[in-house]
């Protein structure tokens, strides 16, 4: 069973995400989300694996999201098209099974995978 992280390198809990994967198994795939895009076929597979509404993988705490969408409605659809376009608003990182997958924040979310 191979895994894949959803990772950000720039990004100090996707980092220490990747070290705790690293150490449970050596069986994954590192994407680096921010330049390799996620679809939206894979951001669906996501939130199905996760059981979260798109807005519930969110970084609230970004700039963009602050001053463009606090506040705002979106139906998930929209949701979604805001996240493939924005990828740093996406929670990081996200650790993808065959079955399940889940926001590896803190890293120990990674042993519900295993």
């Amino acid at each position: 069973m191979s895994y894949i992280i959803f990772h950000n390198t720039r990004c100090k809990h996707s980092r220490s995400g990747l070290d705790y994967l690293k150490s449970k198994t050596s069986d994954f795939v590192v994407r680096d989300y921010i330049t390799d895009v996620i679809t939206m076929n894979e951001l669906k597979e996501i939130l199905l694996k996760t059981n979260l509404k798109p807005s519930q993988i969110v970084r609230t705490n970004e700039e963009y999201y602050k001053s463009s969408l606090k506040g705002k409605n979106f139906t998930d659809d929209e949701w979604i098209k805001i996240l493939i376009e924005n990828p740093k608003l996406i929670q990081r990182p996200i650790v993808v099974g065959k079955y399940k997958a889940i926001i590896a924040n803190p890293p120990s979310e990674i042993d519900r995978l295993f």
